[in-house]
């Protein structure tokens, strides 16, 4: 039996908490459409990324509370914390609209495809940061892309002004997986998800207000998707990737999340009794092959003994 090192059991907890963000992300679709119905893209951004700011902000007093209680040092970050979350927050804002005005103006099958393409982003902007991908992630995000046309498209590629919405997306959610790689390692990873809504959640009130200028009363006729998005879509399933990208590689980390398409689809079939085409059902087992093939292909690296324990 093969033992597993302290690194290597964080390793795969983090694995498990991107699969769960990449779950809650693929059910939640059907929440963010039927807000849709109700308030603006701004509005609905703005509010759900303020939720999640009030979700986590009683978890992280509490922790600093206990933790001075029992003595221990408390230290959050300070500045780099402050710049982190900032950076990360205007990236998320960014993606997160520039997402909901392509999907008003595309195929939601495009956008997913397109969105997904942070997956081949991610790596190719590792490389100036001298974090080069290995041969292992490149053919798994190769795999995945072709399941994620599979799954996704359904209709022939023409580019539009929506899909150049959501291809800005994709360069901006790619950003912010590569912002909370190189952050969540010296920060705390909650308040760091805490600070990254709040940036996201003020910045998107500004248009709100002067763009759509919401009723109070559209807002809260959307209190149950706006509360389910905003606690487990943003609360839990962000945190969830700050917290999993201490200890997964950020292309790793981008070809596991883009399973939110796979969820999705399987979300549909199983909870809104929709069909899944042969091609569509290729797609998603090309895109669990790549994560896997990524995790277990390790090309050129030495076969330890059984029993072994790496250092």
């Amino acid at each position: 039996m093969v033992r597993m090192n302290t690194q290597d059991r964080l390793k795969w907890r983090g694995i498990a908490m991107l699969l769960a963000a990449a779950l809650i992300w693929g059910t939640a679709f059907a929440a963010q459409r039927i807000a849709g119905q109700y308030i603006g893209a701004f509005t609905f951004n703005a509010v759900r990324f303020l939720i999640g700011t009030a979700t986590l902000l009683p978890v992280i007093l509490v922790s600093v509370r206990r933790n001075r209680r029992m003595g221990k040092p408390v230290d959050l970050g300070g500045r780099k914390l402050i710049v982190g979350g900032t950076l990360c927050g205007l990236a998320l804002f960014f993606a997160g609209n520039l997402q909901q005005f392509g999907i008003e103006r595309t195929t939601a099958g495009k956008a997913g495809f397109i969105t997904a393409l942070y997956i081949v982003l991610v790596p190719i902007f590792s490389i100036p940061l001298k974090k080069r991908p290995g041969l292992a992630t490149w053919v798994g995000t190769a795999v995945a892309l072709v399941g994620m046309y599979l799954l996704c498209m359904k209709e022939g590629f023409t580019v539009s002004t929506g899909d150049l919405y959501v291809l800005g997306c994709a360069v901006c959610f790619a950003v912010q997986i590569m912002l909370v790689d190189h952050y969540s390692p010296v920060v705390n990873g909650v308040a760091l998800s805490c600070i990254q809504f709040f940036v996201a959640g003020v910045l998107g009130l500004i248009p709100a207000l002067l763009l759509e200028r919401p009723a109070v009363s559209a807002i809260l006729a959307a209190w149950q998707p706006l509360l389910f998005v905003g606690v487990l879509s943003c609360g839990l399933a962000y945190t969830f990737q700050i917290l999993a990208q201490r200890d997964v590689p950020a292309p790793i980390a981008s070809l596991i999340m883009s399973l939110e398409s796979v969820f999705a689809a399987l979300a549909g079939v199983l909870l809104l009794n929709e069909s899944m085409s042969t091609r569509e059902a290729v797609g998603c087992v090309l895109m669990l092959a790549a994560v896997l093939l990524v995790q277990l292909w390790h090309p050129g690296q030495r076969k330890k003994p059984e029993g072994e324990v790496r250092a």
